[in-house]
């Protein structure tokens, strides 16, 4: 049985770590550096790295930053924002992360998808679906949740994992920061229908949420921001709830 993952997520504006709810009011949660480092020590899984206002500011990824965090740790390290090119990838691997995480630019050219997996290997792509519930449906959003668009996230999912997308994370923006339980319908719907696998994100409060989105949701990795950044759980305290409640956790 594939062990489920922990990952801590960290959202980067002008250099810092930033949290909001339903991807606004964002505070500093701190140094993104010392944040990784500590990520690392305390046995997370992976760590995720976005630069939230990349694709708004239409600039690239901070690739200085991300050779900085890459050297503080030695865990899997993915990196998502402003991604639009085969070669923001190349550069972003080279840099020292070990997969990529792609968001609008997937959605403006699928064809970008099949090419980066072709050049790099699915292992290396991950598809960040941004999505809310808009008249009971699930509508993708692009530019940090900024711009909604018609099209439904289980169809992109499913077309995303056919052009090559080694994972997908799915933030749900009505459970954003809320601390009130991932979208676990969603998520198990995600499962069933998609056969790689899928990062729960948006709505983790407390460890019994993460409980929920392992069993209930189907998750195969479940990613939270605030709650790790400010104490609020701590990740080996976690791992060993859910290893006490029978789901696969390296330790």
């Amino acid at each position: 049985m594939l062990t489920k993952r922990i990952i801590p997520c960290l959202d980067i504006k002008d250099g810092r770590t930033v949290k909001g709810i339903n991807f606004v009011n964002l505070r500093d949660a701190g140094d993104p550096v010392e944040l990784a480092r500590q990520y690392a020590d305390q046995n997370a899984d992976e760590l995720v790295f976005l630069d939230i206002s990349a694709t708004e500011q239409k600039r690239k990824t901070l690739a200085d930053l991300v050779l900085k965090v890459a050297a503080a740790i030695d865990i899997p390290f993915t990196v998502g924002g402003g991604i639009s090119t085969v070669d923001d990838v190349a550069i972003l691997l080279q840099n020292g992360a070990d997969k990529v995480s792609i968001n609008s630019a997937a959605v403006k050219n699928p064809e970008l998808i099949n090419e980066c997996a072709a050049q790099f290997g699915s292992q290396c792509i991950v598809i960040a679906i941004d999505a809310k519930k808009i008249n009971n449906q699930w509508k993708v959003h692009l530019v940090g949740g900024k711009v909604p668009t018609e099209l439904d996230l289980f169809d992109w999912a499913k077309e995303v994992a056919q052009r090559g997308a080694g994972e997908i994370l799915f933030t749900s923006m009505d459970h954003d920061g809320t601390k009130g339980g991932f979208a676990n319908a969603a998520l198990a719907r995600l499962s069933d229908e998609v056969n790689i696998p899928i990062i729960a994100s948006g709505g983790a409060g407390d460890i019994n949420h993460f409980v929920d989105t392992f069993t209930l949701g189907k998750a195969d990795a479940a990613l939270a921001a605030s709650i790790f950044h400010f104490g609020e759980i701590l990740i080996p305290e976690l791992k060993q709830k859910l290893k006490q409640q029978d789901i696969a956790i390296r330790i």
